[in-house]
């Protein structure tokens, strides 16, 4: 047997999309592209597991290169468990980004890898080995993985697994979306959303009316909204509000903050179950500042997260 079989089974789970970002460059011709391995339910596995958490991406990858096959090997690299990994003989979902200012995008998914996802090829105990889960992003908008993953948040709430939700909003999520991210809202421990994300969701409403609107729907939640270099604040369900400002680094680019914000409080939230809420929010800040100081979405490592955390809570 070998040691990944032998190993327990992790109490963190993340359930959703990996794919391919194509993006075209800025230029003249505009004829310049680069592809990079990500997708926000992948990305926040991958943070994760940097930071140290045994993690398990529960999620269908294609084995087909070039696309596939590196996000097969990078997930192997980030030391995500492989007897979560389904890879599938099928297309590969790619996001193609094709303007940057405002950014602009779609996405070649029909029949791809990501929907052949089966909760029923996931390892044997993984259930009772499961403390926590987190959903989100447009894998709760393709079908029929859709259906697939909200029927799992609910039975793995029903066992008593405190469930994480960040619906990182994309264009694919129209109005009939609202069902769907109330549904998962009312299941959510941990409830992820950045600014944008609420004035997507609730684009005729002040963002005090629509925070309203998140506490009626999710009264249970903890709320973690992130506003960008503004930081972030922890509402919690008794209404209290913890503030953590945004560490100051020099930035390259945002993709992947949000990701690796709910990453960084998920990793320490397992790391450290008892200590106290701004201890997990400084390392939520800590991880999206450092994954700013990268090019794409990037998985910084504990060391790196706790020493930014530390540092900056001691001035």
């Amino acid at each position: 047997m070998s040691s990944v079989a032998a190993a327990p089974l992790p109490a963190l789970l993340v359930f959703g999309e990996a794919l391919t970002d194509l993006i075209r460059l800025p230029g003249d011709d505009g004829r310049q592209w680069v592809s990079r391995a990500g997708g926000a339910c992948w990305n926040v596995a991958r943070v994760s597991a940097a930071m140290g958490v045994a993690t398990g991406y529960g999620g269908a990858i294609s084995t087909h290169a070039p696309f596939g096959t590196e996000l097969l090997a990078l997930s192997r690299d980030a030391g995500l468990d492989e007897r979560y990994l389904q890879p599938v003989d099928a297309p590969p979902l790619v996001a193609v980004v094709h303007r940057h200012d405002p950014p602009a995008y779609f996405f070649l998914g029909e029949g791809a890898a990501d929907l052949a996802f089966d909760p029923n090829g996931l390892p044997a105990g993984w259930q009772e080995a499961a403390r926590t889960a987190h959903f989100g992003c447009i894998s709760l908008v393709r079908e029929p993985l859709a259906t697939t993953l909200v029927s799992l948040a609910s039975r793995l709430h029903a066992r008593g697994v405190a469930i994480s939700f960040d619906p990182n909003l994309r264009n694919l999520m129209g109005p009939a979306y609202h069902a769907t991210f109330t549904r998962m809202a009312t299941l959510a421990t941990w409830l992820k959303l950045s600014v944008e994300d609420l004035r997507g969701l609730y684009p005729a409403s002040t963002d005090v009316d629509a925070l309203a609107d998140v506490r009626r729907i999710a009264p249970q939640a903890h709320i973690l909204l992130t506003d960008g270099e503004r930081g972030m604040r922890l509402l919690l369900p008794d209404g209290a509000v913890i503030t953590q400002p945004a560490y100051r680094v020099d930035v390259a680019d945002t993709v992947g903050a949000g990701d690796a914000a709910i990453g960084g409080w998920l990793a320490s939230l397992t790391r450290s179950p008892d200590a106290p809420l701004p201890h997990h929010l400084r390392r939520a800040a800590a991880a999206a500042a450092l994954a700013c100081t990268r090019t794409g979405a990037h998985a910084p490592d504990w060391e790196a997260v706790d020493a930014l955390a530390q540092a900056s809570s001691t001035r």
